[in-house]
């Protein structure tokens, strides 16, 4: 892997990683007229729920849907400058323009640019190009791991208008909270309460249960994919190596090498999961592919928490979505429209 670092005009950081010694992206300069970026963004404590808030109000003036031929995450070309100042690239990472964090209270968000082609799809990458998004993650992981400022590094894609994506572009973003995310935080707490308990890693006991149980969706040697027994969502799906790793920067090479095509295949397996709207040549199933990391200075996080994917769907049946109403949305407290194990039966022959 090659990788260039480059700066945008109003001084964000821009990284591109390219397989192989090709030519150096960085002396493509961006020409837009840029004022200096200015992180405005805060944190707020919510004592009632011991919940930490991002305000970041100048999201407000985010792109929002730009026509294909608008699009900033797509190659500058001619007098069309956008985000990225090369002509071409394989995977470009960039400082977000409209951050949510990154304010005098610390944290960063970036966008990660799976590839140059508006119109693909990550499920449609080839196993190299996943590959190497898999190197990106990772170095993006230790670096900002290494920053002061952050506790967490969370990585994810949100895919469809139903999810509530602005950019039709594939990409995904990298959020570096300051603080423990409510969710982990749980989590950090849950897997502390069970090595008291049991003396054992409770993520490796979810693995080893869910590896002889029916929602198994499919495995290789270093990795296994299934519907958790607890599922929130109609159509959900965990993703873990088999050998418990904190985070990407502990991926041996022989995780790191079977890692392409298992989670290639269960994101085709989202997109098998019901019938091409009419008029459009595939299915592309909405979906939220969050990876979970430990966090660091969380007593017991990094020996505890396992390096994991959680994707899921909002879409419970075709032309049907999950809503998250008064229960979910108020309370925490879901209901899920399927049983886990006809959902995993759903995801194993979806596309087969």
């Amino acid at each position: 892997m090659k990788k260039t670092v480059t700066t945008l005009a109003d001084g964000r950081e821009l990284f591109y990683f390219d397989s192989g010694d090709g030519e150096s992206r960085g002396g493509y300069v961006d020409r837009r007229p840029l004022d200096p970026m200015h992180r405005t963004a805060e944190t707020r404590y919510d004592e009632a729920q011991g919940e930490w808030i991002a305000i970041a109000a100048n999201r407000q003036n985010r792109t929002y849907k730009p026509p294909a031929d608008q699009c900033p995450l797509c190659p500058s070309e001619g007098d069309r400058l956008t985000e990225i100042p090369a002509p071409d690239y394989e995977v470009a990472v960039f400082e977000n323009r409209f951050p949510s964090l990154g304010g005098p209270d610390g944290g960063r968000c970036e966008v990660v640019c799976f590839t140059s082609e508006h119109d693909k799809s990550f499920a449609e990458l080839t196993e190299p190009r996943a590959g190497l998004v898999l190197e990106a993650w990772t170095d993006r992981t230790a670096e900002l791991l290494a920053r002061p400022d952050v506790r967490q590094v969370y990585i994810f894609e949100n895919r469809g208008e139903e999810i509530g994506v602005t950019l039709a572009h594939p990409h995904g973003q990298i959020y570096a909270f300051p603080y423990v995310s409510p969710k982990m935080d749980r989590a950090v707490t849950q897997a502390a309460a069970y090595r008291e308990r049991t003396g054992r890693n409770l993520f490796e006991d979810i693995v080893g249960r869910e590896s002889a149980a029916e929602r198994v969706i499919e495995e290789n040697e270093h990795w296994i994919a299934f519907t958790p027994y607890a599922a929130r969502w109609p159509y959900e799906a965990h993703l873990y190596p088999k050998r418990r790793t904190p985070d990407f920067t502990a991926l041996d090479d022989a995780q790191r090498a079977a890692f392409p095509s298992i989670y290639l295949s269960l994101l085709q397996r989202f997109d098998g999961l019901f019938p091409a709207p009419e008029g459009q040549p595939a299915n592309r199933t909405p979906y939220i592919s969050a990876w979970h990391q430990a966090p660091k200075r969380a007593p017991g996080a990094a020996t505890e928490i396992a390096l994991h994917a959680e994707i899921f769907t909002v879409r419970r049946a075709p032309g049907k979505l999950k809503y998250l109403a008064g229960a979910e949305s108020g309370m925490g407290a879901f209901a899920s429209d399927t049983t886990p194990e006809s959902a995993a039966l759903a995801l194993r022959t979806a596309g087969r």
